[in-house]
């Protein structure tokens, strides 16, 4: 059940939350989490509807903001419910005139007490997160810089260059795969790899950070190639054993290659946007390999 305030305030709509849970037969919140979602009209729907098949796996009060334009009185018009296919709590926050230049006025007293809070940026997002009046409020801050309406690469390495610890972007979240199947590659081949390469289409900010990943890590040049798609195709790592090989031509099933073994298919599918939000809320503290793995980015920039 959805039910619309229209010139309300953050009092109304936390009292319209304890309205609908009365309603629900659910005056006790079993809610962990509170995740804001800054968006724009046009994603909100996408967004929104990603938040809810998270919430399945994270129970949380979700506050989706939209934030107008600043000119004007401030007006703050909401949409607030429970159910629905929803796992908690939601509200879809549009804000107007003065208001949209001190969105944390209404947000703050709308989070739940002694729970972490989460903020994402589904599309475009702010060149500092954490400095950011939503970004203040949240322990973690989700980007994404696949989804940016341009300069997706250039997003990216502005994310890496202003990081902060609790910052993390989707575009690493989509390397997790990868990752543990190359990092068990190399535990089962551990001798020294003399050179390594990333095909991936032209502009995948996933692939760049794999390639910054592997060159930290292995404390090797990685070579950069380019191919049709879709994101990443194929990671290869060059031992004196033979060649470790992962090729993903058609972004679901991959084939794992490695010296003195048979090639085998490996389940590699790439995620759609709940499955990537529900795995980066698991995970509310600093990730450490990221931020290493985003200086590397930042220093292979410079030089």
């Amino acid at each position: 059940m959805k039910i619309q305030l229209t010139e309300t305030n953050a009092s109304e709509i936390a009292a319209e939350f304890m309205r609908a849970r009365i309603r629900a037969g659910s005056p006790v919140m079993g809610m962990v989490m509170t995740l804001i979602i800054v968006v724009d009209e046009d994603g909100a729907d996408d967004a929104m509807e990603a938040a809810k098949e998270a919430s399945h796996e994270h129970p949380a009060r979700v506050l989706g903001v939209i934030l107008g334009d600043g000119r004007g009185a401030g007006v703050v018009n909401a949409q607030v419910g429970t159910g629905g296919g929803w796992a908690g709590e939601t509200a879809l926050i549009r804000l107007k005139g003065e208001v949209t230049k001190h969105p944390e006025s209404v947000v703050l007293p709308l989070l739940l007490p002694d729970s972490p809070v989460a903020a994402w940026w589904p599309k475009d997002h702010p060149d500092d997160p954490a400095e950011d009046a939503l970004g203040r409020l949240a322990g973690r801050r989700i980007t994404d810089a696949a989804f940016v309406t341009r300069g997706k690469l250039k997003a990216l390495h502005g994310q890496c260059l202003a990081y902060s610890p609790g910052n993390t972007d989707l575009a690493w979240t989509r390397l997790t795969p990868w990752r543990a199947l190359l990092a068990a590659a190399l535990d089962q081949h551990p001798g020294r790899v003399t050179a390594a390469s990333v095909s991936a289409e032209r502009i995948s900010p996933s692939a760049d950070l794999l390639v910054a990943w592997l060159a930290d890590r292995l404390k090797i040049d990685v070579a950069r190639r380019t191919s049709d798609g879709p994101g990443i195709t194929s990671a290869v790592l060059e031992t004196k054993d033979g060649e470790i090989r992962i090729d993903r031509p058609d972004g679901r099933l991959a084939t794992f290659s490695s010296p003195g073994k048979p090639d085998r298919p490996v389940a590699l599918k790439r995620k759609d946007l709940p499955e990537l939000l529900a795995e980066e809320l698991r995970h509310l503290d600093e990730d450490d390999v990221y931020a290493a793995t985003a200086r590397a980015l930042v220093k292979q920039a410079a030089s």
